[in-house]
């Protein structure tokens, strides 16, 4: 009956969404000695140094396994009562994440590993659970749609996916020759979005531009100027004409396909299947003085991830359900619906099968892996946010000193013991480094292990010994 009141009254409309405990004096002792299971039995072991937290995240689909962990009492089974706060951008987030504000949030995979190493707000900042794979589309104006699609190649009637982006390559190249910036958006300039549109553009042959110490717009040289849009602005700032085009996560770029004011034109999956996304940071020091705390978090975390692709994704339309309520993504549930459970639509009326788009744990999506780390270095390296050669040594211990799998694998032991996962979930036998892979659009293998090998596979964008200020770089 408690639990009920407590899930009733959690229904209002606040944008901050906190559990509390109601019982008190002797009821609360005879009810919790009635009711004692395993799982609070475990929470008593783990005995976590601070049961009272605040969680932060951006309104989008992959925030879901915090939305799970609280609406299926995840988080309480660990002895946990969390709020959870949206925030107003990632900006904000981090910084509160930094100052104590926050205990942890949802997070761009870019940005604990940015502010390890100072690239913006220095902080030792951590991840022990990795929150999703792919979920990312890159969209542009029915306009720019129009004048693409004449270079898209078409099999019965329909474009012929993965679009490259040199079907973008002469529109950009006329607005270039009319004195029109061809402006693009993305989240963040550590955000996976922002490399995968830069992935993209590039492979195509756009220039996307780079950073440089004393330029830290990402626009030197550029054919293709990306700048930072918060992701529930992306539609309505495209629909202005401010931006031709967006890469951001969902339900965003199905919100313009509803909204019929834009087409989404590759998916994440399609630039790297696969792809790590989201992580969920707190940090060091956090980590440091409440590690049990740590590990309880981790636990909910992981058991939300495997509901949610449990049973071939059986639960996802509730998922759809939950998060499309106000005080977590806030979208309709037929948007939230077209990208989560299975297809995905690029121009209207074509909707095809992407089961994978969106992962949250199955293929090892939660493990923490070094690699995954190791590819944002990469990249943060190739378009100049890093700005001076690193060895290949130095990427790995960045790495190790952000990832933290081994707080992740304690937490999966305790899951197996409590008979809430199996043994055979998790890739205990892992060096965290993912098996090489050449899955990108454009075939180029990428091995965590060697990143400045990687780095000079790459075709437009800085090779592993160059910086801004070398003659050798075309156009510097």
């Amino acid at each position: 009956m408690e639990e009920e009141c407590d899930r009733t009254a959690k229904k209002s409309n606040k944008p901050i969404i906190t559990r509390f405990l109601k019982l008190s004096g002797v009821l609360a002792l005879s009810s919790a000695i009635a009711m004692i299971t395993l799982t609070s039995v475990q929470a008593d072991i783990l005995n976590v140094e601070k049961d009272e937290l605040t969680l932060g995240f951006i309104k989008l689909t992959d925030m879901a396994p915090l939305a799970i962990a609280y609406e299926k009492g995840f988080f309480e089974d660990e002895g946990l009562f969390v709020t959870l706060e949206p925030q107003a951008n990632w900006k904000v987030l981090l910084d509160r994440v930094i100052t104590g504000e926050l205990d942890g949030a949802h997070m761009l995979a870019g940005q604990p590993l940015a502010a390890t190493i100072g690239y913006g707000t220095k902080a030792h900042i951590v991840t022990p659970f990795s929150m999703d794979l792919n979920g990312n589309a890159i969209t542009v104006s029915n306009d720019v749609w129009s004048l693409m699609k004449e270079n898209v190649p078409h099999e019965n009637g329909r474009p012929v996916h993965p679009i490259s982006a040199k079907a973008l390559k002469p529109v950009v190249e006329t607005y270039k020759d009319q004195g029109k910036p061809f402006n693009m958006g993305m989240v963040f300039p550590v955000s996976t979005h922002n490399y995968e549109l830069r992935y993209w553009l590039a492979a195509g042959g756009i220039h996307p531009g780079y950073y440089s110490p004393e330029d830290t717009s990402g626009q030197l040289q550029a054919d293709a100027y990306l700048s930072v849009t918060p992701p529930p602005q992306m539609p309505v700032t495209l629909e202005a004409g401010t931006i031709y085009g967006y890469s951001v996560g969902e339900p965003w770029n199905q919100q313009a396909v509803f909204k019929g004011i834009g087409v989404p034109v590759i998916t994440d999956y399609e630039i790297w299947q696969n792809n790590p996304e989201k992580v969920f940071g707190l940090t060091k020091d956090f980590t440091d003085t409440n590690p049990n705390t740590t590990l309880a978090l981790t636990k909910a975390l992981i058991r939300a991830a495997k509901w949610l692709d449990e049973n071939d994704n059986e639960n996802r339309p509730e998922a759809v359900r939950i998060l499309s309520q106000s005080e977590y993504v806030g979208a309709d549930a037929e948007v939230i619906a077209s990208s989560m459970t299975g297809t995905f639509e690029y121009e209207k009326g074509d909707k095809r099968p992407v089961p994978d788009f969106n992962v949250f744990f199955r293929h090892d999506a939660t493990y923490p892996f070094y690699s995954d780390a190791i590819w944002y270095l990469t990249q943060m390296r190739r378009w100049g946010q890093i700005a001076d050669h690193k060895g290949d040594t130095w990427y790995a211990e960045i790495a190790k000193s952000v990832y933290q799998p081994d707080i992740y694998l304690k937490a999966a032991a305790l899951l197996v013991e409590e008979n809430h996962a199996l043994e055979s979930d998790f890739p205990r036998n892992s060096d965290g480094y993912r098996p090489a892979t050449a899955a990108f659009l454009d075939g180029i293998e990428y091995n965590g292990k060697k990143p400045n090998a990687y780095i000079d596979a790459l075709t437009i964008g800085f090779k592993s010994g160059q910086t801004i200020k070398d003659k050798s770089i075309p156009g510097s």
